[in-house]
């Protein structure tokens, strides 16, 4: 008579690969779930690690990075003029963004302004509440270089072309969490702290006048579409084992940020003035 213990249970070879297969997906499952993910509804507000630490060496090494491309003077139109303008009108929208203040009461200021923003548009069933940390609103403007004037095809106006350039201190610093609705509703969250910044943005920019046979003349300008933008991101994902500056993550932001910019490449101003005038005469010709 055997003293061992009768087995009341002999799986097939079929029943034993999928219960091998359960076993292993179970132990993915608690892996991803217990070093990852963040389970509890109200996570603590400390878990969100700052990311940005080389905010002093950006500024510091800013003005090394703000060399021009070489140009000939003689072969362009001077756009040196238009730079200082363009410094002053940028510096315009940095202070009323803080409020006018200075300091780090304005630094304040402008972050709860971007975090009301950024709350306002995020996707409310995928993404966390989105805390901004910290911003630079940078201490630089675009500058424009290599004038020049594109004669149009018969009464069509001539178009002015230039090249632009930005390298600045610019950076967002940010926390949020991506989160799983299943098999529930926010089932799971996963923590994301990044930084943001701005290496450098380079295009070719054309400002085409407006016609003077357009019922409403507007001037407009257009990016080109072969624009060149760096960004630096650093990231940091998950809850207690931590993976940072996932290469894809970077490549998700700046395909988003090129996305934006190209959508939005071509800007009209409407002359000043000049709307009502179309709208009084289109009046006088229905009467």
């Amino acid at each position: 008579m055997s003293s061992g213990f009768p087995l009341f249970f002999q799986p097939t070879f079929t029943q034993g690969l999928i219960i091998g297969q359960l076993s292993i997906l179970l132990l993915l499952g608690a892996v991803l779930k217990y070093l990852f993910l963040e389970s509890s509804k109200y996570p603590p507000a400390a878990y969100h690690q700052q990311v940005d630490n080389d905010a002093f060496v950006r500024q510091r090494n800013f003005q090394a990075r703000q060399t021009l491309p070489e140009h000939d003077p003689d072969a362009h139109e001077s756009t040196e003029w238009f730079n200082v303008l363009l410094k002053q009108i940028v510096d315009i929208y940095r202070s009323k963004l803080r409020d006018d203040a200075t300091g780090i009461e304005g630094d304040e200021i402008a972050r709860k302004r971007i975090e009301s923003y950024a709350n306002s548009v995020r996707p409310v069933g995928f993404v966390d509440h989105i805390t901004i940390h910290s911003v630079n609103l940078g201490l630089s403007a675009p500058s424009l270089y290599n004038a020049r004037i594109r004669r149009g095809e018969q009464d069509a106006p001539s178009e002015i072309e230039f090249d632009a350039s930005y390298m600045d201190t610019l950076s967002l610093s940010l926390s949020t969490s991506y989160l799983f609705n299943y098999p529930t509703a926010s089932f799971a969250r996963l923590p994301i702290s990044l930084t943001i910044s701005l290496s450098q943005f380079k295009s070719s920019i054309t400002v085409r006048p407006p016609s003077t046979s357009s019922p409403s003349p507007v001037l407009t300008l257009t990016i080109s579409p072969n624009f060149v933008l760096d960004l630096t991101t650093t990231s940091l994902m998950g809850s207690r084992a931590k993976l940072a500056n996932v290469p894809k993550l970077h490549e998700l932001i700046q395909h988003q940020v090129r996305r934006v910019l190209a959508t939005r490449a071509t800007l009209k101003i409407p002359l000043p003035g000049l709307s009502s005038t179309s709208s009084d005469s289109t009046t006088e010709t229905k009467s």
